[in-house]
């Protein structure tokens, strides 16, 4: 059809008309091999590795402080009684949660500009640097009230550092894996962590069994912190050798190409304030799963040496010994339900997390104060039930709520403000509710509340199990999988053509 090419209103008309014809009478937008993502299995094997040992390495961290709780309420605040010691240590070990926030915004903010392996190689720098510092940082003995002001800022440092190294790992870990298999890689995220939990929790109990009570109060509870520094500078090596996801480098791509043609991108990061305006839905249902995961998993891990010594009267070597087979056989399950969420969904695996906590807290604790040793690990397992479900499945649910320009900024947000004001102080809290009470059973009252609300968020959550990351092309682990993958793209259920490409809506409007 000829649209002569006069000026005039008719002229105008006609030729606005044929070209919605022609774009209305196109063939919609496919999905082609060109499009699907193939992953580089040396270079999976590299990320999972640099992130699986730095996250090791962060939760080592965190274990040896919680295990030893006890002692260094009594080094850094002699005077106190036993009771404001362990909430001194306690407190101590939440104020570490009071920078994740913050850490969480600049480092999450940073890593959707910079890159994510840049941020993952500071954190880690940094959360080595602070625990060392510790190991030889002087007793209240030394240097008076400085020492636990000392003690306080460097356990800020160590939580502005940690803000962004959970978020920055996760993000990483599910932009590298294939959507099929997502679940089960990033769970081993959470088995690195636990092991690492399990480590330091042996190391100290190895300590406490080959020194004597004043050796370990005199010196020897500053060699896990000290060890930290080689472990760390092992761990800072596997992580510089990763790259940065192929979906960070593609957005980034895309938003220099819309800068260069001074077009607005949907690509390029948000700053905090219009993160929070377009993801607020998203961001609060991520701060509630957290919250209802991480204070079960703080009370099985962090807060339980100080209930077992100081509320049920156990030594503090059985008090630490008594959780680490548990800790253990924990941590080797997560990858299993991990494995099972890529089967069955994410959601079912959360419903099942949080539902068991909300059965089993009760019981567990009640076990716990039978007294015998039997009870106490059976009251141990049934809390790292939950635990396992929950944990398992967070680190790829959560990074599939944001697209991938905001992805890094939007967990460090949710994730560190929900730990802040749950997870860090779940230890402290409990213990507060034990005492104020004057019952050992009030912490699983605790437990059930905040798991209520995490059935609550599960329920509003979207199923992300074997499907694209939002604002990315699907990933697969091989040629045939792609090519397979393009051949059933209209019959797929876990394939949204209009998702993938949002022009296809606009075309058929």
């Amino acid at each position: 059809m000829h649209i002569p090419p006069e000026s005039n209103g008719a002229g105008a008309f006609w030729r606005g008309w044929l070209a919605r014809f022609q774009a209305k009478s196109a063939e919609p937008r496919r999905l082609t091999v060109d499009d699907v993502h193939v992953v580089d299995r040396p270079m999976l094997k590299r990320a999972i590795a640099g992130t699986v040992v730095g996250n090791l390495m962060e939760w080592y961290d965190i274990g040896i402080y919680g295990y030893l709780a006890v002692i260094i309420g009594r080094v850094f605040l002699p005077d106190a009684s036993g009771g404001a010691q362990a909430l001194f240590s306690l407190g101590v070990f939440a104020v570490t949660f009071v920078a994740r926030p913050l850490g969480g915004v600049v480092l999450g903010q940073l890593g959707d500009r910079m890159g994510r392996q840049k941020v993952l190689a500071f954190t880690l720098i940094m959360m080595a640097a602070a625990t060392f510092l510790i190991g030889v940082l002087p007793d209240y003995s030394v240097i008076g009230v400085f020492a636990p002001i000392l003690l306080i800022v460097l356990k800020l440092a160590q939580g502005f550092s940690t803000g962004g190294e959970y978020a920055g790992a996760t993000t990483f870990i599910t932009e590298y894996a294939p959507d099929r298999t997502r679940g089960f890689y990033a769970s081993l995220l959470d088995m690195g962590s636990y092991l690492g939990f399990a480590i330091g929790a042996a190391f100290v109990s190895i300590l406490q069994l080959t020194v004597s009570a004043e050796a370990m109060e005199g010196f020897a509870w500053r060699i896990p912190f000290l060890v930290a520094l080689p472990l760390g500078l092992i761990a800072i090596y596997f992580r510089l050798k990763i790259e940065d996801t192929p979906a960070f480098k593609e957005a980034r791509d895309a938003a220099e190409r819309a800068t260069e043609s001074a077009e607005a991108s949907p690509e390029a990061p948000k700053s905090v304030l219009a993160l929070v305006r377009a993801y607020w839905r998203e961001l609060l249902t991520a701060f509630v799963l957290v919250a209802a995961a991480n204070t079960v998993g703080y009370a099985l891990t962090s807060y339980m040496p100080t209930y077992l010594t100081q509320t049920l009267g156990y030594d503090e070597v059985h008090g630490n010994l008594l959780t680490l087979p548990v800790l253990v056989g924990m941590a080797l399950c997560i990858p299993l339900t991990g494995r099972l969420s890529d089967r069955i969904g994410r959601r079912k695996v959360l419903f099942i997390g949080s539902s068991t906590a909300i059965v089993l807290a009760v019981p567990a604790f009640l076990f716990m104060m039978h007294g015998e040793t039997w009870s106490t690990l059976l009251g141990l397992a049934l809390l790292a039930v939950p635990v396992t479900f929950y944990v398992a499945n967070l680190a790829s649910s959560l990074p599939a709520l944001f697209p991938t320009s905001s992805r890094y900024g939007g967990m460090g947000i949710s994730y560190n403000l929900s730990v802040a004001l749950f997870a860090g102080t779940a230890p402290v809290i409990m213990e507060s509710l034990v005492q104020l009470s004057g019952s050992a059973l009030a912490p699983a009252f605790y437990v059930i509340g905040t798991s209520i609300a995490g059935f609550v968020a599960v329920a509003l959550l979207k199923e992300s199990a074997r499907r694209p990351l939002p604002g990315a092309m699907p990933s697969v682990g091989t040629d045939a999988e792609a090519a397979a993958l393009v051949e059933g793209q209209d019959t797929n259920p876990d394939l949204d053509l209009d998702e993938l490409f949002p022009e296809r809506t606009s075309d058929q409007a």
